[in-house]
């Protein structure tokens, strides 16, 4: 039976982080989904349309990945693309338990949804989004933060889309 994992998060933008688990997930599992969801709730500094590219590009050239946008429960949009993992990413303590919980919510919703945490490298342990985003926002260096794709997107965006 074919392993297929979900990977779901807001990804505003997509960092070398995020790039990172997707490479290991891909050692564990034979698909892995990038579900991008739109969280309007969090007031993301991209679009969607522009998080699904960026994301698009920054995995073009793995194989076995695809990447869909969403806007309903994570447990939903698993079941209807065949997944039963979840992958989530944990850098630190601090985000131990959030995502624990999360991962009992998921369950109670549907036990046959495993949720599996992985560690990016220590070199990409501090990244997250929200630091990307405050970077951004003050014209801050971040190309060793991001994929060199995703870097380039950013880039050619007009600077006043950014703040």
């Amino acid at each position: 039976m074919k392993k297929i994992a979900l990977y779901p998060g807001t990804f505003d933008p997509i960092t070398n982080g995020h790039f990172d688990i997707i490479e290991r997930a891909l050692n564990l599992f034979d698909e892995v989904i990038i579900a991008v969801a739109i969280s309007a709730d969090k007031k993301p500094m991209f679009t969607l349309d522009e998080r699904i590219l960026m994301t698009k590009e920054a995995v073009k050239e793995l194989k076995n990945v695809s990447v869909v946008g969403f806007d309903n429960l994570t447990v939903d949009l698993a079941k209807a693309s065949g997944a039963t993992i979840l992958i989530r990413g944990l850098r630190a303590v601090s985000d131990f338990e959030y995502e624990i919980q999360l991962g009992y919510l998921n369950n109670s919703l549907d036990d046959t949804i495993e949720t599996v945490y992985l560690m990016p490298k220590l070199q990409h342990a501090f990244i997250s989004s929200s630091i990307v985003r405050n970077l951004l926002k003050f014209n801050g260096k971040t190309d060793h933060l991001l994929p060199k794709e995703v870097q380039k997107i950013i880039g050619s965006m007009n600077a006043c889309t950014l703040q």
